[in-house]
C-alpha cells in the first residue's frame, strides 16, 4: 500500500500536484473518446479516472503508471459486445461492468498463481502491430461521424467503404467542425505537447455550438450528460452472461498484463526504481473491480497518460490522485456544458487518438532491422483491422509464441576455436570444423527441447561425418538453460552413435540445474562423471592430456 506515493519529499508536492492537474486537462477529452470507442456513455470515461485511478495509485507499486480508460481494451470491449446489447444502454453498461469484474478476477488469479510472466508472451513487435491495427480500426470507425453522415458496417474495412460511398451526403457544418478540431489539435501539438490541444478543441467546439446553435445546421450534439457521482451498480452474475463475456475478458486481461507491465517496467528502469509486478497486478485488479461497481468500464495501464505525467514532471502517484480530484470536480460541477459538444468534434478527438496509435516509425524500424518480424507485425495489424480486435489479440499471442519458437528452433550454434591471440571465437558449424586436431567443441545456441533436438543431431552429424572423426566431441552448454525429456533421449542416442565410431562425448559449461537434469535422465551414467568440465578451456586441456593423443 502507498508504495507508488511514498516516500515523497516536500519539494515534490507542488510539481507532482501540478503534473496531476496537467494530466486531468490532457486526459479528460481522451477518456471521453475512449468511452465512445467502448460504446459506453461518455461520462463513464470520466468515471474511470475517479475510483479506479485512485485505487491503483494507492495499491500499486509503480510510481508512474497511470491506470484509466484505454483505447485497446475499449476497442476489445466494443467488439465483444457488438450485437449483444445496444451501445450505451443500461444492459450494455451492466455487461461492461461484468466484463470489468471478470478482468479483475483474472488479475487476482494471476497474482495468486504468479502469472505475471504472461506479459512476456506479447513481444514488442507484436504489440506495435496490434496497437497499429487498433489505431487504424479506431480512426476508420470515426470517419462517418466526422462527416455528419450515417454509414453502416461492423468491420473497419466495411465501415470505411460505406463512409466513402456516403461521402456525397456530407454535412458541411459537421465537416468544418471536424476540420477545425484537427487544425487546432495538430497546430498546438506542433508547438508544444504540454498544452492540452484536445481540451482546447473540445471547449472551443462547445462554445461554438452553444453560441451558434449548430443543431440548426444538422450537427448532432452529445445531449444531456449526467452530473454527480455514478450510483453504485451491480454487474450481471448470471451464468449465461459470464460465459459470454469470459473470452472478451481473457483478451483484455492479456493486453492489460502485457501493456501495463511493459509501461511500468520502462519507467521504473528510467528512474532506477524497484518494482513489484505482483503488487501491480493487485492494483490493476482492484482498479477493475472498483470500475465494475462504479458505473465505469475496464481500465488499463496507459502508456500515453503515463507519458503525459512524466513530461509534466510528475514522479509519484500523487499526480494521479490529484488528477482524480480534478476530475471529481468536473463530474460534480462541469458536465452541463458537455451537452453542447458536437458529436463530430468528439469523433475527431477519437480519430486523432487512433492516428497517434498507428506506429509508423515503429513499423519502419522493424522493417529496417528485422524483415521477418515486420511480417508478423503486419499480419497482427491486419488481423485486428479485418477480423476484429479480439481475434487480433489471440493472433498476437500465437504470433509471439511462434516467433519465439522460430528463434529457438534454429539456434545459432557454433564451433569454438582459439584465435591467434589465444582467445575463444566462434566459427560456423561445417563438415571438418575442428577446435584442435581430433577435438570439436560444439556450442549449442539455446536450451534443448523436443523441437530443436533434431538440429543438435544434424549439426553433430555434419561435424563428425568427415573422413577422420574427432576423438573427442565436447558439447558446450553455456547457452543451455534446460533440457527436456525428448532432447535428453537425443543426447543419449548421439553419445551411443559417436561411441561406435570411437568418438568420446564430453560436456562443458553445464550449469548445476542442467547437470541435475542430465543426472536424472541417465546421461551422466552413459558418458561418465569424469566427462564434465567447468569450461571449454578445461576440456581443451584435458584433451591434450589424454594418453591416446
Amino acid at each position: 500500500m502507498l508504495g507508488g506515493v511514498l516516500p515523497i519529499p516536500k519539494s515534490r508536492l507542488g510539481p507532482d500536484a501540478l503534473a496531476g492537474i496537467t494530466l486531468a486537462a490532457l486526459a479528460i477529452p481522451e477518456v471521453l473518446g475512449y468511452a465512445r470507442i467502448a460504446g459506453m456513455p461518455v461520462v463513464t470515461g470520466l468515471y474511470t479516472m475517479l475510483v479506479p485511478m485512485a485505487v491503483f495509485a494507492l495499491v500499486g507499486s509503480s510510481r508512474h503508471l497511470v491506470v484509466a480508460a484505454d483505447s485497446a481494451t475499449a476497442a476489445i470491449l466494443a467488439a465483444g459486445l457488438a450485437g449483444v446489447a445496444v451501445a450505451g444502454s443500461p444492459r450494455y453498461v451492466q455487461l461492461a461492468g461484468t466484463a470489468a469484474l471478470l478482468v479483475g478476477g483474472l488479475l487476482v488469479l494471476a497474482w495468486l498463481v504468479r502469472l505475471g510472466f504472461l506479459a512476456n508472451f506479447l513481444s514488442r513487435t507484436v504489440l506495435v502491430g496490434f496497437l497499429t491495427g487498433v489505431g487504424i480500426q479506431v480512426a476508420g470507425g470515426q470517419l462517418a461521424q466526422m462527416l455528419g453522415i450515417t454509414a453502416g458496417g461492423s468491420h473497419t474495412a466495411v465501415a470505411f467503404i460505406a463512409a466513402l460511398k456516403a461521402f456525397p451526403r456530407t454535412n458541411v457544418a459537421a465537416a468544418l467542425v471536424s476540420l477545425g478540431v484537427i487544425v487546432l489539435v495538430v497546430g498546438v501539438r506542433r508547438l508544444t505537447r504540454r498544452v492540452p490541444g484536445a481540451l482546447l478543441a473540445v471547449v472551443g467546439a462547445i462554445a461554438l455550438s452553444r453560441t451558434v446553435d449548430l443543431t440548426r445546421y444538422g450537427v448532432e450534439v452529445l445531449g444531456e450528460v449526467p452530473h454527480g457521482l455514478a450510483q453504485l451498480t451491480a454487474p450481471s452474475f448470471t451464468l449465461a452472461d459470464l460465459r459470454l463475456l469470459l473470452p472478451i475478458a481473457v483478451s483484455m486481461f492479456v493486453v492489460i498484463v502485457a501493456q501495463s507491465s511493459a509501461t511500468s517496467r520502462a519507467y521504473a528502469a528510467s528512474y532506477d526504481e524497484t518494482l513489484s509486478e505482483d503488487l501491480d497486478l493487485v492494483g490493476l485488479a482492484g482498479a477493475n473491480l472498483s470500475a465494475a461497481f462504479t458505473g465505469a468500464f475496464v481500465v488499463n495501464g496507459s502508456p500515453t497518460k503515463t507519458q503525459m505525467v512524466d513530461s509534466a514532471g510528475g514522479r509519484s502517484q500523487l499526480s494521479q490522485l490529484t488528477a482524480a480530484v480534478v476530475v471529481l470536480l468536473v463530474v460534480l460541477l462541469l458536465t452541463g456544458p458537455l451537452a453542447f459538444l458536437p458529436i463530430a468534434a468528439l469523433a475527431t478527438v477519437v480519430f486523432l487518438i487512433g492516428i497517434e496509435l498507428i506506429d509508423v516509425a515503429g513499423m519502419r524500424r522493424i522493417y529496417a532491422l528485422r524483415r521477418e518480424e515486420f511480417v508478423v507485425a503486419v499480419l497482427t495489424a491486419a488481423a485486428v483491422v479485418f477480423l476484429g480486435v479480439e481475434q487480433g489479440v489471440l493472433l498476437a499471442i500465437v504470433a509471439s509464441i511462434i516467433d519465439h519458437l522460430r528463434h529457438s528452433y534454429h539456434p545459432r550454434s557454433s564451433v569454438l576455436v582459439k584465435s591467434a591471440a589465444g582467445h575463444w571465437q566462434s566459427i560456423p558449424v561445417s563438415a571438418g570444423a575442428r577446435t584442435a586436431d581430433g577435438l570439436v567443441i560444439y556450442r549449442f545456441g539455446t536450451s534443448l527441447y523436443f523441437a530443436n533436438a533434431a538440429s543438435l543431431a544434424a549439426d553433430i552429424t555434419t561435424l563428425t561425418q568427415h573422413s577422420q572423426p574427432p576423438r573427442w566431441l565436447c558439447l558446450d552448454g553455456a547457452a543451455i538453460g534446460d533440457v527436456d525429456y525428448t532432447a535428453a533421449a537425443v543426447v543419449i542416442r548421439v553419445h551411443q552413435q559417436q561411441h561406435t565410431h570411437g568418438t568420446r562425448l564430453v560436456l562443458s559449461n553445464i550449469i548445476e540445474p542442467v547437470r541435475a537434469q542430465l543426472d536424472r535422465y541417465g546421461i551422466t551414467t552413459e558418458v561418465g562423471s569424469d566427462s564434465y568440465f567447468g569450461t571449454a578451456g578445461e576440456a581443451l586441456e584435458a584433451f591434450g592430456r589424454d594418453p591416446r593423443e
